[in-house]
């Protein structure tokens, strides 16, 4: 009788720390997998791809971004409150002093399971050069990441259907000019 009663004590201080580590496993299960803010990691060049010319240090930001799972395939993990923040960064630029620059992010603050339909989901864009173009989330069209702007200061125009750089050289005419495309040499 002594044995058995010893047998159940243990059995029972087994299926104790069975039970114990059962629910702490899923305490923490639980916790990590469902649609909540996280920090993430976000690169600079992700959230200002315009800003070809410039080097950030450093290169990635901390940020509270949505992730997890909603235990449905028809819902998915995103932002239902947002908020601007403003983080200083040092800007480097080649040819230019080196100097303290501020840049705003989106930080989500609070998440939501949705139906998948009511996040937009873009098709990429169909440009055979797909990096030099980047597209907008809202309304999925994709433009050229380059601007008219960054190529006046080279003396050059930009084709913003091939998103390319094109070099104006006059010819005998003063107001005639033709146009050479320079493809991959400029960029």
């Amino acid at each position: 009788m002594l044995v058995y009663i010893i047998k159940c004590e243990k059995l029972a201080k087994l299926a104790n720390n069975l039970y114990s580590v059962f629910f702490q496993m899923l305490f923490f299960y639980s916790v990590t997998d469902f649609c909540n803010t996280r920090e993430v990691l976000v690169d600079i060049l992700q959230e200002y791809p315009d800003d070809i010319e410039s080097t950030y240090i450093p290169s990635c930001v901390v940020l509270n971004r949505c992730a997890g799972c909603c235990n449905d395939e028809a819902l998915e993990c995103g932002p239902k409150e947002t908020q601007t923040v403003t983080m200083e960064v040092l800007r480097v630029r080649q040819g230019f002093a080196q100097h303290k620059y501020q840049l705003n992010f989106t930080e989500h603050t609070k998440c939501e399971c949705r139906w998948v339909a009511l996040f937009i989901r873009c098709e990429p864009c169909s440009e055979r050069r797909k990096r030099l173009f980047v597209q907008d989330p809202l309304t999925c069209t994709c433009s050229c990441k380059f601007t008219q702007l960054h190529c006046k200061s080279r003396q050059l125009e930009l084709n913003e259907r091939t998103c390319r750089f094109v070099l104006r050289t006059f010819l005998t005419k003063p107001n005639s000019f033709e146009i050479l495309n320079l493809g991959y040499f400029l960029q």
